[in-house]
């Protein structure tokens, strides 16, 4: 619970922790403006001060989101490097720890609703992470002869949507989803798959 107060200046940020921790609780669409002023330790109308309504206050959280899932994003592809398979590799990795290390932002970003669009903000931090992985995409498919290489957009969001599911399913205990393999295992022998499918794996690899 967040009700610690805040001292002059801090309310926008206290309003957001609020938010988190009540998304992680109820959901996105589970508590009202007035709830998140509760957990912060103000009046609704403080609210208003700084966002007209709940979807503005959980496009902040989805923003902020954003800006730490972009730095994780790209110290993996970084650390991966100089190898562009273990660079793509690593990305991979950062959406899975992502989403558990931050789970309330991950919900905000990617099950509440807001559109990516929202803001220009929201919009420019939103594809620079996601843009981390089409530049992987892109280093890794020159390795492919020109004739069988998917475009990078493409494959980047295959890998997107790859990730994103076993997260969703495996990865934040979705209930009654149960899987006798990690969801690193998962999303590494997944991708494994999908590498070898364009001929940038050997077969027993």
């Amino acid at each position: 619970m967040v009700k610690q107060g805040y001292h002059h200046g801090n309310l926008r940020e206290a309003l957001v922790r609020a938010c988190l921790q009540l998304i992680e609780d109820k959901g996105p669409t589970g508590f009202t403006l007035s709830e998140a002023a509760r957990e912060a330790g103000v009046t609704p109308a403080a609210v208003y001060r700084h966002f007209e309504g709940r979807e503005d206050l959980i496009a902040e959280a989805a923003r902020q989101g954003f800006e730490v899932f972009a730095q994780m994003m790209e110290s993996a592809f970084a650390d991966g490097q100089p190898s562009s398979l273990k660079a793509f590799e690593a990305t991979g990795r950062a959406y899975l720890a992502f989403a558990r290390q931050f789970p309330g932002h991950y919900i905000a970003m990617f099950e509440s609703g807001i559109s990516m669009q929202r803001t220009p903000e929201l919009a420019a931090i939103s594809g620079r992470a996601l843009g981390v992985l089409e530049r992987a995409a892109v280093a890794l498919s020159r390795h492919i002869p020109a004739e069988r290489r998917p475009p990078p957009q493409m494959f980047a969001a295959h890998i997107w949507a790859l990730s994103h599911g076993v997260v969703e399913l495996f990865g934040r205990g979705t209930p009654g989803a149960k899987s006798p393999f990690p969801p690193e295992q998962l999303l590494e022998s997944g991708i494994g798959v999908y590498l070898r499918g364009l001929g940038l794996l050997p077969p027993d690899s």
